[in-house]
C-alpha cells in the first residue's frame, strides 16, 4: 500500500508488512455460500440468515442496508471472522475461514480485517497514536516499524497533528478518523464498517465517507459497509438490502 506524500504529491511506500497475502479467487475476495445462521434461546430457535450466498469482488465498496434485526451485523461478523455460520461456507481469498478454530481466526483477523465501529471503541487513557498502534502490538514488528506504520496511517486520515491527543480532546469526527487509522494500520485485506457515520453530524459523516472512498479508489481497498444512512449507502458501488435473512440487490434511484 502506498501513500500520497503531501509535500511532493508523489507516492511513497506506506506499509510493508509481510501479510498473509490474501488473493482474490476469480476476482472475488469474499465468497459466502449457502450460509444459514441461527441462535438458540431456550427451546426457541431464531433464524437470522437463511441460505444466503454472496460474492464480493476485490476492490468493491459494498453497502448493506435493511431494517433492525435483518441480519446485517451478523453477516458482517461472519465475513470478518468474528462468528461462524451454523451451516454453509465463508471464504476470504483462498481461506475457508468458517472452518478455522478460534485461535486461527484471531490470528487471521489481525492480519486481514480492519474494523470501523459506530462508537469508535477507542481507549480513553491512550493517545491517538497509542490507540492506532494497538493492532500492531500483536505482530512481530520492531518499535521503529510500528512507528512508521502508525504515523503513515494517521497522515492518511489527516491527523498527524493530533497523534498525541487523547480521545476526549478530539471531536467525534476526529475520533472516527483515529478508528479508521487503526483499521488500516495493518494494511488489511478487508475493511468492514458497521454504521461508521451513525454517531456523527452531517458534515463529519461526509468527511468520513470521503475518506473511505479515498481508501477504496486510491488503494483498491475492499470495503463492506453496514448502514441505515441513505447518504452513506449512495457512496457504495453496489447496494444490497437484507430482509428476513435474505439478500436483494437494491436498485439505484
Amino acid at each position: 500500500m502506498t501513500a500520497v506524500d503531501p509535500t511532493t504529491g508523489g507516492q511513497r511506500q506506506a506499509f510493508s508488512l509481510e501479510s498473509d497475502g490474501q488473493q482474490a479467487v476469480d476476482g472475488k475476495i469474499v465468497r459466502v455460500y449457502n450460509v444459514h445462521k441461527y441462535f438458540v434461546r431456550g427451546s426457541e430457535r431464531l433464524d437470522v440468515l437463511n441460505n444466503l450466498t454472496l460474492e464480493v469482488p476485490e476492490g468493491e465498496f459494498l453497502g448493506l442496508m435493511g431494517p433492525s434485526g435483518s441480519g446485517k451485523t451478523t453477516l458482517l461478523n461472519l465475513i470478518a471472522g468474528l462468528d461462524t455460520p451454523s451451516e454453509g461456507e465463508v471464504w476470504v481469498g483462498p481461506n475457508l475461514i468458517s472452518a478455522m478454530s478460534e485461535a486461527e481466526l484471531a490470528a487471521w483477523r489481525t492480519r486481514n480485517i480492519g474494523f470501523i465501529f459506530q462508537f469508535y471503541h477507542l481507549l480513553p487513557v491512550l493517545t491517538a497514536y497509542e490507540n492506532v498502534e494497538l493492532p500492531l502490538l500483536l505482530l512481530p514488528l520492531t518499535a521503529a516499524e510500528r512507528r512508521r506504520q502508525v504515523t503513515t496511517a494517521l497522515e492518511l486520515v489527516g491527523l498527524q497533528d493530533r497523534m498525541y491527543h487523547r480521545p476526549g480532546q478530539l471531536s467525534g469526527g476526529q475520533q472516527q478518523r483515529v478508528g479508521i487509522a487503526r483499521a488500516i494500520v495493518t494494511d488489511p485485506t478487508l475493511i468492514v464498517a458497521d454504521e461508521p457515520t451513525g454517531d456523527l453530524d452531517a458534515r463529519s459523516a461526509e468527511e468520513i465517507l470521503d475518506l473511505l472512498c479515498h481508501l477504496q479508489r486510491l488503494f483498491h481497498k475492499t470495503i463492506i459497509l453496514v448502514t441505515h444512512d441513505p447518504r452513506a449507502a449512495a457512496r457504495a458501488d453496489r447496494l444490497l438490502h437484507l430482509d428476513k435473512g435474505r439478500l436483494v440487490e437494491q436498485a439505484r434511484q
